[in-house]
């Protein structure tokens, strides 16, 4: 295997020569660098990457810790950032929190660890905060997704009150009063500004809002469909369901079905998450679509612009949703 000694005999230079134009951290005139290009052609020469990052500072490498596993919503917003660090030449390494504090700071501090360049968080419910503090006090540069819970760092996700009172806008102007909230799980950044949202549009409206309606602890789909089963078993139940994500969504499908009720037709149902099967049930379900893409890529951009500079101003970005129409709410699918 071919060293850097032999790149540099072969093409007449110096070893520090050919470190400044593998690394590019000195300027070496456009003769020279080509000579040095060839000769790494020629001998089918490899740079050690952990050698690169001694000398550059940088592994070229950046975090994402993410409840992968949880939530298929994730997903989309994974693929795109992974698309986006590639095109920078950024490899990304991937660890799933599983939405457990404990597991979030263990896998936020093997990254710091292993000195990757930048950190991707989707943080858990975690009160204190612990791995955002950890970040912090490692100067380490990161950027939360989806929620943001706090406000002094960078941050792109939903805006969680406006999509939701949308959603609420939709059901209420189709003449339903009572209105029920599967949510998702407690804690959660986005949970609690989802039922916020919930709360103020049932007032905006003029409408009750019953707590005996509302759920807020679920973290996935059984938990949702038990909570489901318990409201409309109800002698007065709601005539609409708000889920708010897509293991909620399922949840609640799943109850209905136990009890013999028809979607659209006994109840109308808005979920969160335009998932790639939504359109596949029947009736087909009417989402709040989040831009899952945009999302994961605005994130990128933002850690690239903090790991070029550590001193800037924290920003944080809310993306507006989509009301996507079909046959579960009730309305026909126009």
């Amino acid at each position: 295997m071919a060293t850097i000694t032999d790149v540099a005999r072969a093409a007449g230079v110096s070893v520090s020569t050919v470190s400044h134009v593998i690394n590019g951290t000195r300027h070496v005139n456009e003769a020279t660098a080509a000579l040095v290009k060839e000769a790494i052609k020629n001998l089918g020469f490899v740079p050690n990457a952990v050698a690169r990052s001694l000398v550059r500072s940088s592994t070229d490498a950046v975090g994402i810790a993410i409840s992968i596993s949880t939530n298929y919503y994730f997903n989309d917003i994974v693929s795109s950032i992974e698309r986006a660090c590639a095109a920078i030449g950024q490899l990304v390494f991937l660890c799933d929190t599983q939405n457990d504090p404990a597991t979030e700071l263990k896998l936020v501090r093997e990254l710091v660890q292993r000195r990757v360049d930048g950190v991707i968080l989707a943080p858990s419910s975690d009160p204190e905060n612990r791995a955002i503090d950890y970040l912090k006090s490692s100067r380490m540069p990161f950027v939360l997704v989806d929620r943001l819970t706090v406000e002094d760092a960078d941050g792109v996700c939903l805006d969680n009150e406006a999509a939701m009172e949308t959603l609420i806008d939709h059901l209420a102007g189709h003449g339903h009063r009572r209105i029920g909230l599967i949510a998702g799980e407690p804690g959660l950044r986005s949970t609690i500004e989802r039922v916020r949202g919930y709360v103020g549009a049932m007032r905006k409206h003029g409408l009750e809002i019953d707590r005996s309606l509302m759920s807020e602890g679920n973290a996935n789909s059984a938990d949702a469909r038990q909570s489901a089963l318990e409201i409309l078993s109800r002698s007065d139940r709601p005539t609409a369901i708000a889920s708010g994500n897509n293991l909620a969504t399922i949840g609640v499908m799943r109850a209905v079905r136990d009890l013999g009720l028809r979607i659209s037709e006994d109840l109308a149902l808005i979920g969160f998450d335009d998932f790639d099967w939504a359109d596949c049930f029947e009736p087909r379900l009417t989402v709040m679509a989040q831009p899952s893409e945009m999302i994961g890529m605005q994130a990128a951009e933002m850690l690239s612009r903090r790991i070029k500079s550590s001193t800037a101003n924290a920003r944080q970005v809310r993306l507006p949703a989509k009301l996507v129409i079909r046959r579960s709410c009730g309305c026909g699918g126009h």
